[in-house]
């Protein structure tokens, strides 16, 4: 990575851990000076190219009127913000409508778009009304929505919030599977008596490999200026996890999803950075669209690596600048490895399922890593650190 030019308008990354960390480095890697909003012990905090945001008191990513406040007290002219969060892109949705616009921009879309992508049964009633493909989705608001689902008629079934990080945030999972109406009425009462609102959705059956991401920048001019599109291989933890080893693939091999996607980026007028997950299902060979995130993904550096860097394309949109066009021909094959998640789901898998551990050797040996690079390899030293304490301290006596 190049020197960034100081003279250049600054980024503020809005984000922590991972994702963050990727996000910073893809400004690096286009020359463009970054500032990082989030907590003083935060992984991204270890990057050689780490600065929090100035001013008498950094902005720790925490979101409300006293953001607002720290942004006013900030000694910057004009920044760019990127979200690397649902919550982050939806909070900055509104800052367009404030005093504070002219000085901090940003590449987004309106709050009723990030609403209807961000709300889950919101999403399923807009997909409903386009005619994209997706999984069938039940709102449960009563005792009687639930009496109303037919069971009868769905592969597998799981309870899923409507606010997907919010509910991961408290109980550390994305859904909980449900076989029966009893066991959904039992796991749905105390949630949805904690406040949250959740919907029953009928799983898409397949492998982990049947998952495909398409991710992008759609300009504000409607232009798709960045197309990147990738393969899972492996999942951590099963079922509702993150991907822990990925592929690039090309974009005509997923001609539908990426129709789709544009199709429905399209009617929303979506402006910004985007990831949206597809699964086909294995029953009819139909690509399902799951989600899609309307920020920064935790994969975002390694599509930036493989030529797709869209961080650069939202800080030149958001200052009104021609926006770089990425090519549709970046590179294919590479692979991208959470090592720790990985290892441990490949230990954990039949030799059936993960196939010969060569090929996986090999996958690993050949990958770029999540969070470790040579040019920056503290953040991942550091978390390999962690882990290693936290076993070592399991293992004592005591």
């Amino acid at each position: 990575m190049g020197k960034t030019d100081e003279h250049r308008v600054p980024a503020i990354v809005l984000g922590r851990g991972p994702t963050a960390l990727g996000i910073l480095r893809c400004l690096t890697m286009a020359r463009i000076p970054a500032h990082v909003a989030c907590p003083a012990s935060d992984h991204v905090t270890h990057s050689r190219w780490y600065r929090p945001t100035p001013g008498r008191n950094a902005w720790d990513g925490s979101l409300g009127p006293h953001a607002y406040e720290l942004l006013r007290d900030m000694p910057l002219q004009k920044a760019v913000l990127i979200a690397g969060a649902d919550d982050a892109a939806l909070w900055l949705s509104d800052l367009p409508n404030t005093d504070l616009a002219a000085r901090y921009v940003l590449s987004t879309s309106s709050r009723e778009t990030q609403e209807i992508l961000q709300d889950k049964s919101r999403f399923s009633a807009f997909l409903e009304s386009v005619h994209i493909p997706h999984p069938r989705t039940f709102s449960i608001g009563c005792d009687a929505d639930i009496e109303a689902i037919p069971f009868d008629e769905l592969d597998r079934v799981f309870i899923k919030p409507v606010n997907s990080q919010k509910f991961s945030d408290v109980t550390g999972v994305k859904g909980i599977w449900v076989t029966r109406k009893d066991e959904l009425h039992d796991a749905w009462r105390p949630l949805h008596d904690q406040g949250f609102r959740l919907m029953a959705q009928e799983y898409v059956p397949g492998a982990a490999s049947d998952h495909y991401f398409v991710d992008g920048f759609r300009a504000g001019n409607g232009e798709m200026t960045g197309l990147f599109a990738r393969q899972r291989i492996r999942i951590s933890p099963p079922d509702f996890g993150n991907s822990s080893y990925c592929q690039s693939i090309p974009l005509d091999q997923l001609q539908t999803p990426v129709d789709d996607v544009t199709q429905l980026l399209a009617k929303l007028n979506y402006r910004g950075i985007f990831s949206a997950e597809f699964k086909r299902d294995k029953r009819d060979g139909v690509y399902r669209i799951l989600e899609v995130n309307t920020r920064a993904w935790t994969y975002v550096e390694f599509a930036a690596r493989c030529g797709v860097n869209v961080c650069e394309m939202a800080y030149q949109d958001a200052l009104g600048l021609p926006v770089h066009q990425a090519t549709l021909d970046y590179k294919v094959g590479a692979g991208c490895v959470d090592f720790y998640r990985d290892f441990t789901t490949v230990r954990a898998q039949s030799a059936q399922t993960r196939g010969p551990l060569p090929n996986i050797l090999l996958q690993w040996v050949s990958a770029h890593f999540h969070s470790f690079r040579l040019d920056d390899p503290k953040p991942g030293l550091h978390f390999a650190t962690r882990v290693l304490a936290r076993r070592w301290s399991g293992r004592a006596p005591g």
